[in-house]
């Protein structure tokens, strides 16, 4: 097995061969001379012109033969282009040697980020031995447990992680608008239209649609364009407050209503005066806390928890559930005349599975928001998408909607280590089903946006998609395993469906 260097050449390095009688021989020519290499994988990000007269110098010295790779850096503490370089070094070395070598890195040249990622990548993507040197000490082995080294991670991705966090919230930027509703669907384009109608009216407005479906995003965007966009937006989601504060937390408290109510406390109508409170979840609401929120809504004022002076507000209410509130309305968990009171303007947003058109553009928009937000992330690669990954995603059901999609893309840019989105990866980032949905296809109800043929292509997408990953790509193999009579039937049906064999 091939014993190899590799390590950035420093500004020590560079000053050897003239000062070596005042700093020393520098930590790479240290290292070469204290153990035997089989090669030394030297980085640089100085001009050739500079590093010339040091590798003569350094030949001129050792037997040991030198690889020597230019990498243009805009700064010497870029975590990301540090990464990637180290990235590219090692497996050049390793795959000049058919992946045996064991590969040594040294920590010593170099600025502290430089040796902060040969550390990461020791203790992650490349095992590696860590040395360090110095004039008075000589070389030696440098000692950093896993659980030390990770102390350099949230340095170098604290803020990719921070985005990653925020973004699988799905929380819409404040200023967010109709421009920012990505669609091309008929029906999506009717939804924006009628929305874009009640905006401009001081009119409640109320959203019903599944989990993910943005229902925010619309909240915003309805504020946005309408008169009282230069005021304050305050989204609240119902389902979070417990019981016992909603009252409080809404309409406010006096100092002393209940206890630890130390002082005074302006509620989230008051907050919003002259703008909009957005009721995210308003179906969780309690029935006592409803009868409340129909007052406001008549008179137009609120009253504190342990007071009785109204108190006059001027609020536009948008509220939003993932129930069926007319359902609700019915089982008598939810108020009949609070319910005419919001769906004066009633907006059912359609799940993404209903939206025909509109899943392929989601992807591209998608994709290429996570290629903007990773940019500065550690190796990361700008992804793209293979046409076999595209069918997996164009042919799931999205429970989740447009979040699980976008999570699901996040996901896999993750995972994947290439530049490209293979069908394996999105198979790894997909979520298994809940419960009864791995029989909705059985289930799912007739009439609008209801297609056979859409069924039936999901069911053979599903089967021939797994007869070709058990087989390996084996068509012969794969039309055995669907019970057709040769592989030539496979064929029809994958073009058919649009599948290709390779993924």
């Amino acid at each position: 097995m091939k014993h190899i260097l590799i390590c950035w050449i420093g500004n020590t390095d560079l000053r050897a061969p003239e000062e070596a009688s005042v700093i020393g021989l520098g930590p790479i020519a240290q290292a070469l001379d204290a153990r035997p290499f089989d090669e030394a994988v030297l980085v640089t990000d100085y001009p050739e012109w500079k590093v010339r007269p040091y590798l003569r110098w350094l030949q001129g010295r050792t037997k040991t033969p030198l690889q020597v790779l230019y990498e243009k850096l805009s700064g010497p503490t870029q975590f990301g282009e540090i990464y990637e370089a180290a990235v590219r070094a090692c497996v050049d070395a390793l795959d000049r040697h058919s992946k045996k070598a064991h590969l040594t890195f040294h920590l010593s040249p170099g600025t502290p980020a430089m040796a902060a990622v040969w550390i990461i990548l020791s203790k992650t993507r490349f095992p590696a031995e860590l040395i360090e040197s110095s004039k008075d000490h000589g070389v030696k082995t440098a000692s950093v447990p896993f659980d030390i080294s990770a102390e350099f991670v949230p340095d170098l991705l604290r803020s990719p992680d921070e985005r990653l966090r925020l973004a699988s919230e799905e929380k819409p930027v404040e200023t967010a608008g109709f421009e920012d509703i990505i669609h091309r669907s008929g029906v999506m384009a009717r939804l924006v239209d009628r929305a874009r109608r009640a905006a401009v009216r001081n009119i409640p407005v109320l959203l019903e649609g599944e989990s993910g479906t943005g229902k925010e995003l619309f909240a915003r965007a309805i504020h946005r364009a309408s008169p009282r966009h230069q005021e304050a937006f305050i989204s609240v989601n119902c389902g979070a407050i417990p019981h016992g504060l909603v009252e409080s937390e809404l309409f406010g408290h006096e100092k002393g209503a209940f206890t630890g109510a130390d002082r005074m406390r302006r509620g989230h109508f008051e907050m919003a005066e002259g703008g909009t409170l957005f009721l995210d979840e308003i179906g969780e609401l309690p029935n006592e806390v409803q009868v409340r929120l129909l007052r406001v809504l008549q008179e137009g004022e609120v009253v504190h928890v342990g007071s009785s002076k109204p108190i006059k507000v001027d609020v536009r209410i948008i509220a939003a559930t993932n129930r069926n509130l007319i359902e609700a309305v019915a089982e008598g968990h939810f108020r009949e005349d609070l319910f005419y009171r919001l769906a004066v303007a009633y907006l059912k947003l359609p799940p993404l599975r209903e939206r025909a058109g509109d899943l392929n553009t989601l992807i591209n928009h998608l994709l290429e928001r996570i290629n903007r937000e990773s940019e500065e992330e550690p190796g990361f690669k700008h992804k793209t998408i293979s046409s076999n990954a595209r069918n997996l995603l164009l042919n799931h059901r999205w429970p989740g909607n447009v979040r699980e999609l976008q999570n699901t893309l996040r996901r896999a840019a993750l995972w994947s280590a290439g530049d490209v989105l293979r069908a394996e990866d999105i198979r790894d980032a997909l979520l298994p089903p809940f419960g009864s949905q791995q029989e909705g296809v059985l289930n799912r109800p007739l009439g609008e946006g209801f297609s056979l043929s859409d069924a039936i292509g999901e069911v053979a997408r599903h089967y021939l998609y797994r007869a070709l990953e058990e087989s390996k790509g084996t068509k012969k193999e794969a039309a055995g395993l669907l019970g057709f009579s040769n592989y030539q039937t496979l064929s029809n049906w994958l073009k058919k469906y649009g599948i290709k064999a390779g993924t």
